[in-house]
């Protein structure tokens, strides 16, 4: 095949091969990584309809109890022989029957109602903020790990160069077989480093795809100012107090303990009884022909006052009181904790990025000049090359950890202080 034809055909697969990549990349800021997780996480749209089912039972809360239609027809008349004997000299019978409640038990049903419609919210906002906190982490953990990919790459391209130079140089006897060898065991270092790296990157992308419904790879597009902007000076105290008034976990419990009372009022209300009236029409079977009767029944509470359910009731209320009380405990010890390790990740992160400056990028090019030029030895290279490795991946992962913390106090807070 001509070399030109050749040419061209490589030329159009890497065109091809280009735009299949970029059809199949979702790239993303953190403000549109959150829209699209808003409108397609699967485990938010669920947790929505859950709410609206419960506001649908405070509707049904609110309706009143349907009336009782009945109609008593005779089937066979023994007297005359004639079987539905049901007109003017026959027989038959209709009644209407209306239950009444009483005792306020109607108004307690809505009250309840009403609680587990903003229990449902809670939950709803903290499904939310449980799983905004994963998108975020998990985008900047892969927008990390981008970037250490792309370093990678390049130094691999260099050191697959080099390799290329030297065993051409070590094939004529210009330079020892060791330094090959040497460049070659750096590249397989390099190489498993590069490996391990990616395996994580791609279980970081498959968390992404999850919450944000897609099978597209995520590119996360961010700047170091979005990492910096969880650096914030905020007190403890200020960090408790907020947590106390937002944190979903807390709200809920607290809703639980207002529902146990409700339910342990419902439930002495129970103990009153109810009232059934009703009227009917009775052709022939009463007193009179076409008699009207109306009537009342009321249950009497002489054995069962519903005494069993207040005393359980009463019980739940009691432990919806204790798990208020522990809850409130976890959330000031764990914020606690949190807090310790936050201060110290920014120091660490400060520490960092004073002392990596562009003199690392100066100094590894004038490195890998000298090295080519043999005014620098391959161990020095190759230690050079390596600790710079190192100090990249150190700063990947404190810029992780640092938004990671930041987050997790979010999440620990309720509420999106950082």
């Amino acid at each position: 095949m001509p070399k030109i034809i050749r040419g061209k055909l490589l030329f159009f697969l890497l065109l091809f091969t280009c735009q299949v990549k970029a059809q199949n990349v979702l790239k993303v800021n953190l403000q549109q990584a959150d829209s699209i997780f808003i409108s397609n996480n699967f485990y938010l749209l669920a947790s929505s309809m859950n709410v609206e089912a419960q506001k649908a039972e405070i509707i049904q809360a609110k309706l009143y109890p349907n009336p009782v239609f009945t109609a008593d027809l005779n089937v066979y008349d023994p007297e005359n022989n004639r079987p539905f004997h049901i007109g003017n000299t026959g027989q038959k019978v209709f009644q209407l029957e209306q239950l009444i409640i009483l005792g306020g038990k109607r108004k307690s049903e809505i009250e309840m109602a009403k609680t587990n419609a903003k229990i449902a919210e809670l939950e709803f906002q903290q499904l939310a903020r449980q799983l905004k906190f994963r998108l975020h982490s998990e985008l900047f953990t892969v927008g990390q790990q981008q970037f250490l990919l792309s370093i990678y790459n390049r130094q691999m391209a260099l050191l697959d160069t080099l390799l290329s130079s030297y065993q051409v140089q070590a094939n004529k006897g210009n330079i020892p077989l060791k330094d090959v060898v040497r460049l070659k065991g750096a590249y397989l270092k390099l190489n498993n480093d590069r490996a391990e790296l990616l395996q994580k990157y791609y279980e970081t992308q498959s968390n992404l795809q999850i919450l944000l419904q897609t099978d597209l790879l995520v590119e996360f597009e961010f700047s170091e100012k979005e990492i910096e902007k969880y650096i914030k000076t905020i007190s403890l105290d200020n960090l408790k107090s907020e947590a106390l008034s937002n944190r979903p976990e807390l709200l809920i419990i607290q809703q639980n303990k207002i529902l146990a009372e409700q339910y342990l009022q419902y439930q002495k209300r129970l103990a009153i009884p109810d009232i059934n009236l009703f009227t009917s029409y009775d052709q022939r079977g009463g007193a009179f022909i076409n008699q009207i009767n109306a009537g009342i029944s009321i249950p009497l509470p002489l054995w069962n006052r519903n005494q069993g359910n207040i005393k359980s009731s009463q019980f739940r209320l009691k432990e919806a009181e204790y798990n208020l009380q522990a809850m409130q405990n976890e959330i000031i010890s764990t914020l606690q904790n949190n807090y310790a390790f936050y201060l110290q990740t920014v120091s660490e992160y400060q520490k960092a990025t004073s002392l990596y400056n562009q003199d690392f990028e100066i100094t590894v090019k004038g490195m890998t000049d000298n090295f080519q030029k043999r005014n620098v030895s391959i161990i020095e290279f190759i230690d050079y090359f390596e600790a710079y490795n190192e100090v990249l991946t150190e700063l990947a992962r404190i810029k992780t950890q640092l938004v990671v913390s930041a987050e997790q106090l979010n999440l620990l807070i309720g509420k999106d202080i950082y």
